[in-house]
């Protein structure tokens, strides 16, 4: 496709260094540690200052390459390789009728009609449509786009990793956090509001006594300029969702942990660990936003922390291999450690609730719940092998029940003398009980370890409200006629979804951990593509297992129907696109061969709207184009400008490239999907952030509607088959998000 401009550009590329000299900073290849984001603007400055004097020393050097680039014919976006990634903003000052609009990273040939981009030092040549080329100015401001988003629906919960953050409040909404959204939700109604205050993962959530006032906690997060934003608490209202006090930016370290009202003094002193090394424990009038008290509170592990329910300058602190009693006195807390004596001592104190009489209750990893006499550090009742393994909650009820869960699954209640009422089990697709907490009536709530949140009696009958994948997830697909969206993860689990009822319809668990997905245009089946080179085609109604297939033994990275329904294209990390022809509705399955061009892992693929041709993107930024039938690359460029492609989710080509932002080192865009109606793009990037563009994305630096929610990189976007909502996916935060377009 390049191969033209590319050769007529050689004899000029001696006498321009290819960076190689420069100052090495954004010269790793490929997925690059967050740093270089950071330092990647600054070469670019440095390389233009130096621009004469470089060229002079390495003119060998360069000549080298750019001749074994030649040699190698490779006919790609003049990406070279690895070892040349210097920024080459230089090279492009010196020659070619360059149109900059004093930007470093993007320059326009008229003659050509071809935009050039930068990334990481890489030049991207995207040409541009015939019609354009006499028009087009890189200058012209970009517009916003017509329409905005508004979070609809959060799937998902976080109790793999998080404690004590699942509670019923008067309203009769559940509120709980995934990534960095509290959600409050109304099971009876079906509807869900959100607190989108924070800006990366929240770890902990308090209740004040008043059931209206609500702290959460945050993690140290860096935003998308690279800065660092300060852990802290934020404290909100849970009817107008205003934010009313933000705590403890600067004093924090890392992470907050544990968080707690008091009960007794009108709830206005709040207790906070936070992840430090020391995990210091402060008291705060959060009123005021004074810090009343800090103390370190252990070198180890804090689970929990609860002030006691009558007396406000009494705190219990428990975690790993420690029971803290404190006493907050003139402004300093003074320690007491529980004395377990002939009591074998846990290895982890995991829980801690209160009697009504003030006894203090702590549930252990030895599976005892011990009761420590009010006021006092000792043991004044033990109930050994309450569960087998680790109790992770304890709740103390309405009328003075107690209630346990723990790692076997079981959930326990017992009588104000600490006998056994009864014992039920949560069943093993649901995962071990991480929290409880008191629901309407006689009912209970259970967060669970693989991130379910359940709604049952202790009689035991238990209904998922809310569930997601327990490991990282990427792949997304949105089925073709209905409002039906797949997910599927490195939890092996590939789910389908009715973004309506916000309900799954089914699950359906794979052997290897899964990648990729794409629904067949009939909507009859699905492609899911795995992290081993095996990928299956299930059925879509019954879940049924369609076919098997392996291509080589890497992640498949993307799974794509042509439009016409007779070609499956498969992107793999093996640098090839794996092209089969299909037949009967998607249930027939015949290998035509692979595409092979690429020097690095394929990223995205799209197809033209006749289904003749495909173009894909690289990990080292390439843009390719094909004829899949024939497996054949086309270099022409006058060929590819004009193909009108049926889907945009490639991150690179002329239509897109404004949505890079700038010094992006290429790997911080994961996914892009254009809207049906041709209008919208959105994507999803690094920083947890969800984009609105407006389509096409071809000025630089485009504005955009910018949308938080997510916590980690956003893997995947995409709208639904009527453009009417849109659905993203968390990685690491494994959350699931709609948004209304509106």
């Amino acid at each position: 496709m390049y191969a033209r401009p590319m050769m007529a550009a050689l004899p000029l590329r001696p006498t321009v260094n290819n960076g190689t000299v420069l100052p090495k900073k954004g010269s790793g290849t490929l997925p690059s540690p967050s740093g270089s984001r950071r330092d990647a603007p600054a070469p670019a400055t440095k390389s233009t200052v130096k621009r004469t004097s470089s060229s002079e020393h390495v003119g060998p050097q360069g000549r080298k390459e750019s001749a074994g680039d030649a040699r190698g014919n490779r006919t790609r976006a003049g990406s070279t390789g690895s070892n040349s990634s210097g920024k080459k903003a230089s090279e492009s000052k010196l020659k070619e009728p360059v149109f900059n609009a004093g930007m470093r990273r993007v320059t326009h040939c008229k003659e050509e009609g071809y935009v050039k981009m930068y990334l990481k030092g890489r030049p991207i040549t995207m040409y541009m449509p015939k019609d354009l080329v006499d028009t087009y100015s890189l200058e012209a401001k970009a517009e916003l786009p017509p329409k905005k988003l508004k979070l609809d629906w959060v799937y998902g919960y976080r109790g793999r990793d998080c404690r004590s953050n699942l509670y019923l409040l008067p309203t009769g909404e559940t509120v709980y956090f995934i990534a960095s959204v509290v959600v409050l939700y109304n099971v009876d109604e079906q509807l869900q509001r959100h607190y989108t205050g924070h800006t990366d993962d929240i770890k902990c959530l308090a209740v004040h006594p008043d059931k209206i006032t609500i702290a959460t906690g945050q993690v140290a997060g860096t935003s998308s300029d690279g800065k660092q934003l300060a852990p802290h608490v934020r404290i909100w209202d849970s009817v107008s969702l205003n934010t009313l006090h933000v705590l403890g930016t600067g004093f924090f370290d890392r992470a907050l942990v544990c968080l707690a009202f008091a009960k007794s003094n009108g709830g206005s002193s709040l207790c906070v660990v936070d992840d430090s090394n020391d995990h210091v424990l402060s008291v705060w009038d959060w009123q005021r936003e004074e810090r009343l008290a800090e103390v370190k509170c252990s070198n180890e592990s804090v689970f929990a922390a609860d002030f006691h329910p009558t007396d406000a300058n009494i705190i219990v602190t428990c975690g790993k291999s420690h029971l803290y009693f404190w006493t907050l006195e003139r402004g300093t807390l003074v320690k007491k450690q529980g004395l377990f004596e002939k009591q074998e001592k846990p290895k982890f104190v995991l829980c801690v609730t209160f009697s009504e009489n003030g006894d203090a209750i702590t549930g252990d990893s030895s599976g005892n719940i011990l009761v420590w006499g009010k006021g006092t550090n000792r043991i004044s009742h033990a109930i050994q092998g309450a569960h087998e393994g680790s109790i992770f909650a304890l709740c103390m009820l309405r009328n003075g029940t107690l209630v346990s869960g723990g790692k076997d699954r079981r959930l326990v209640s017992w009588d104000g003398n600490y006998q056994q009422i009864q014992a039920i089990e949560v069943p093993e697709l649901y995962g071990p009980v991480r929290t409880v907490a008191e629901g309407r009536g006689e009912s209970v709530l259970i967060g669970t370890t693989r991130n379910y949140v359940l709604q049952g009696s202790l009689d035991g009958e238990f209904i998922p409200i809310t569930q997601t994948h327990t490991d990282e997830l990427w792949g997304l697909a949105i089925h073709p006629l209905k409002h039906h969206f797949l997910t599927c993860g490195h939890d092996k689990h590939v789910c389908l979804w009715d973004s309506v009822s916000h309900q799954p319809i089914w699950t359906k668990t794979m052997e290897d951990a899964v990648q990729s997905s794409g629904f067949h245009p009939s909507g009859a089946v699905v492609a899911i593509g795995t992290q081993t080179g095996r990928w299956l085609v299930l059925d879509t109604e019954t879940k049924d297992l369609v076919t098997v297939h392996t291509d080589g033994n890497e992640q498949l990275s993307v799974m794509r129907f042509s439009p016409d329904g007779n070609f499956l294209a498969i992107g793999s990390h093996d640098n090839y696109i794996y092209i089969y022809a299909v037949a009967e509705n998607g249930k027939k399955y015949s290998r035509v061969g692979k595409c092979s061009g690429h020097s690095s892992f394929i990223t995205h693929l799209d197809w033209s709207v006749d289904s003749q041709y495909l173009v894909s993107n690289s990990g080292d930024y390439e843009i390719l184009y094909w004829i899949p039938s024939v497996c054949k690359q086309v270099v022409s460029v006058e060929t590819t400008r004009d193909i009108p492609w049926a889907t945009y989710t490639c991150t690179l080509g002329f239509h897109v490239f404004g949505l890079w932002p700038d010094g992006s080192d290429g790997t911080d865009i994961n996914a892009v999907c254009r809207s049906h109606e041709g209008r919208l793009l959105v994507t999803g990037d690094d920083f947890g952030k969800v984009h609105l563009f407006a389509f096409p994305c071809s000025q630089f630096r485009a504005p955009s509607h910018i949308y938080g929610g997510h916590s980690s990189h956003v893997t995947n976007v995409t709208f639904l088959f009527d453009d009417s909502h849109l659905v993203s996916t968390g990685g690491k935060d494994m959350s699931i998000m709609q948004w209304r377009v509106v």
